[in-house]
C-alpha cells in the first residue's frame, strides 16, 4: 500500500535545530490545488509505504534505497509516531483508562456489599436449607453478570458514536481532516473484547462480596434483621 502527500515546510525552524532533528520540523499537509495557488511546486516529495506482513524492513529498505539512488531519493523508517510526546499521550491514556476501571470497579463493589448485607437474612434461611458455600458465590455473580453484560452491549455502540464524533471535531480544530482509516480503528474482535469488558468488571468488583456471603454462618445471618 502507497500513501502520498504533498509537504511544505514552514520556515520558522532555525536551521541548527531543523538539522539536528529533521523529524521534528513543523510541516503543514495540504492538498496539491493549494500548493498550485501559491505558484509552488506540485511534485510529490514523501511517500509512505506499508511493507506485507511479514517483510523484513531492514531488507526492504536497504532494497528500496538501492533502486532509489539514481533519482536523488532516499527511505528510512517511519518515526514520527514514536515520538516522546506520542509516548507520554499513551501512557496518559493508559493511566486513565487504568483509573476509570479502578472507579467502575469499586463502584459494583460498593453496590454489591450493600446488596448483599441487605438481604442477609435471605441468605441465612437459604444456607438453613442446604445452600453451599460454592452455590452462594455463584448466586452473588449472577446477578450482577447480567447488568454487566448489558452495560458493556451498550457501551460499546455509545462509546464507538462519541469516538466519531469527537475525533473528527479534535482534526477540525487543528485544522485537519482526518481520513475514515484514521477514526475506524477498532476491529470486530477488539469490540468484542470491550463488550466483555463490563461483565468482567462486574465480576470482578462483586468477588469479596461474594466471598463473604459465602463464609457467613447460616445462624449468625438468620439472627441479623
Amino acid at each position: 500500500m502507497m500513501r502520498a502527500t504533498c509537504v511544505l515546510t514552514v520556515a520558522s525552524l532555525s536551521a541548527n535545530r531543523a538539522a539536528s532533528s529533521p523529524l521534528l520540523s513543523p510541516a503543514v499537509l495540504t492538498g496539491a490545488a493549494t500548493l498550485t495557488a501559491l505558484g509552488l511546486d506540485t511534485d510529490r516529495v514523501r511517500f509512505y509505504a506499508e511493507p506485507a506482513a511479514g517483510t523484513s524492513e531492514a531488507a526492504y529498505l536497504s532494497a528500496l534505497t538501492e533502486s532509489l539512488k539514481d533519482s536523488g531519493a532516499y527511505a528510512h523508517p517511519n518515526s514520527e509516531g514514536s515520538s516522546s510526546v506520542i509516548v507520554a499521550m499513551n501512557t496518559l491514556i493508559a493511566m486513565l483508562t487504568l483509573l476509570l476501571v479502578a472507579v467502575a470497579g469499586l463502584g459494583v463493589l460498593n453496590t454489591v456489599v450493600l446488596d448483599t448485607r441487605d438481604r442477609v437474612h435471605d441468605l441465612g434461611v437459604l444456607k438453613a436449607l442446604g445452600m453451599t458455600p460454592r452455590q452462594t458465590v455463584g448466586m452473588v455473580l449472577t446477578s450482577v453478570a447480567l447488568v454487566g453484560l448489558v452495560a458493556g452491549a451498550a457501551g460499546v455502540p455509545l462509546g464507538l458514536a462519541l469516538h466519531r464524533f469527537v475525533a473528527p471535531m479534535m482534526g477540525d480544530a487543528v485544522g485537519m481532516d482526518l481520513p475514515d482509516s484514521f477514526i475506524d480503528v477498532h476491529s470486530a474482535p477488539v469490540l468484542a473484547l470491550l463488550a466483555l469488558g463490563g461483565l468482567v468488571i462486574a465480576v470482578a468488583g462483586a468477588l469479596a462480596p461474594a466471598g463473604w456471603a459465602a463464609r457467613t454462618d447460616a445462624a449468625r445471618a438468620l439472627r441479623t434483621e
